[in-house]
């Protein structure tokens, strides 16, 4: 079947052609994230069941999972109640280096929680309600619908303002480099349901909330969580940061896409973080977060940094929207054995981080990876970690599957490639079969080429209904499936090349009997 869409590129098209066409090359770019939650069901032969989650058994589950996978490194966290079981780094970083548990890493995401902390503190120092409307802390924030007045702080920390990718265009549209101009182009941003009604994971809604700690505190949001989170609990290596370049800028080694389970190492892709992802931190510095997750808000040295009713708030899912599991920057959900989990991931387009708590065992784990969101290792590391903490078997990585992506669209590119030439090259016998024909039968025969040109202009919005409406840029998609992207580009240039020699030909044609 995939066949049809290069083919399509070299002769001409079959009736069929024209739906064929679109259906599948949409199909080249949802085909590779599909894959990993595909394979992440079955059981792989990554460690063993295990009736705890030992330091010896992280280290052979992380040893088998880094042999069989286009991972360079991860470190890894693991706690248990007030307790650190093991932090570690395995593999090597972009440079060769060999991962350690001080390596910094982006935690993407996974900052959101330390953002909901920081609300919780002046929460608890009866300096914000959660309640009460953003705008009554922060007059500054206003939406290009009036509804966005009556947002409040809690729906902003469980994604139920209304606002979404589909109202704004977070990811494509450029990128500020401040948090207030982050709150400042939500301007333009269209409420897409009424506060509280639903929920839609946005990150604008972070930005906001990080701002309005800057605007109720006094402090830069960065200042704020060294001094009342980091410090407190011995958190020496962790900042925060803007933008996608200050996270490298502040010691993270470069990430990594893969193709063809060969990963390589590329330049994260231009964004702001702050509040939403700006996060950079190491194994050790996360052990002490996890602790105080585990541990009612005190670290390891018995700092608190919020109370034990607080950090349980965090915790807990909101009150009246169907089917939302987020609580204050977490989300709460069950293990593949039933039991409580407290989780959050995080996925930029060249790393990934995951952190997870399992209030029943009190085992907190934290996993930070150099691949990005077209692989997530992070949280398929954590998965695996979990089903050791629970005797399980735990699930292999998707390379294979991922790699059995690659080749097929790989060799599809090659394919198209070939009868893009091969249609340049007969133009003129096409025109010339044609000749007598209605222009209209002619044109119609074209549309299918134009199909998949204009099919590839706009593959971004295609596919934001199969990525639960999240918004990408164009160039993005890339970094998520850079084989399957590769064959999409070369269908829709062999395309043009067709369209173009035909429609040259056409005309010269028509010039040479005009002038007959």
């Amino acid at each position: 079947m995939f066949a049809s869409l290069t083919t399509g590129c070299g002769r001409a098209p079959r009736r069929r052609a024209p739906a064929l066409i679109t259906l599948l090359t949409a199909a080249a770019l949802t085909a590779a994230p599909v894959a990993p939650a595909l394979a992440a069901d079955a059981p792989g032969g990554s460690g063993g069941p295990a009736g705890g989650l030992t330091a010896e058994a992280v280290d052979a589950y992380m040893a088998d999972y880094l042999d069989s996978a286009a991972l360079p490194g991860a470190s890894v966290a693991v706690t248990r109640g007030d307790e650190v079981v093991v932090t570690a780094g395995y593999g090597t970083d972009s440079t060769g280096a060999p991962m350690t548990a001080r390596t910094p890493m982006g935690l993407a995401s996974v900052s959101k929680a330390f953002t909901a902390l920081a609300v919780m503190r002046l929460v608890e120092e009866g300096r914000v309600e959660l309640d009460r409307r953003v705008t009554d802390y922060l007059p500054e924030f206003a939406t290009a619908d009036p509804r966005g007045s009556d947002i409040t702080v809690r729906q902003l920390l469980t994604h139920t303002s209304g606002m979404s990718d589909r109202g704004f265009h977070e990811k494509s549209e450029p990128a500020p480099n401040s948090l207030r101009g982050a709150v400042e182009r939500l301007r333009a941003a269209e409420m897409t349901a009424e506060p509280g009604a639903r929920f839609s994971y946005h990150n604008p809604n972070f930005h906001v909330a990080a701002r309005l700690v800057e605007e109720v505190s006094g402090q830069p949001f960065a200042d704020y969580l060294d001094e009342h989170v980091y410090t407190p609990l011995g958190m020496d290596d962790t900042v925060t940061v803007d933008t996608a370049a200050e996270v490298f800028e502040a010691g993270t080694p470069t990430g990594h896409i893969a193709a063809f389970g060969v990963p390589f190492a590329v330049t994260e892709p231009t964004s702001f973080y702050n509040g939403a992802g700006g996060m950079v931190s190491t194994a050790d510095d996360m052990a002490a977060w996890l602790i105080a997750q585990n541990n009612g808000g005190r670290g390891p040295e018995g700092e608190s940094v919020l109370s034990a009713e607080g950090i349980a708030a965090t915790h807990t899912p909101a009150a009246g929207v169907p089917d939302d599991t987020h609580g204050l920057g977490w989300e709460v959900a069950e293990t593949g054995a039933g039991n409580p989990l407290v989780e959050h991931g995080g996925i930029q387009f060249t790393y990934t981080a995951y952190q997870a708590l399992l209030p029943e065992s009190g085992y907190g784990i934290a996993v930070m990876a150099n691949t990005g969101l077209g692989r997530n290792d992070a949280q398929a590391i954590t998965a695996g970690l979990i089903a050791l903490a629970e005797g399980e078997e735990p699930p292999g990585p998707s390379s294979t599957a991922l790699l059995a992506v690659d080749l097929v669209t790989g060799a599809l590119a090659v394919a198209a490639a070939a009868l893009g030439v091969r249609g340049v090259r007969r133009a003129g016998a096409w025109v010339e079969a044609r000749r007598g024909r209605p222009a209209w039968a002619t044109v119609l025969r074209l549309l299918p080429y134009a199909a998949v040109v204009g099919v590839a202009a706009g593959v971004n919005r295609l596919i934001a209904p199969l990525a639960a409406g999240r918004d990408l840029a164009w160039t993005h998609l890339f970094y998520l499936a850079p084989v399957a992207w590769t064959w999409l580009m070369v269908s829709a240039l062999a395309c043009l090349a067709v369209l173009a020699a035909r429609g040259l030909r056409a005309a010269r044609t028509r010039r040479s009997r005009a002038a007959g």
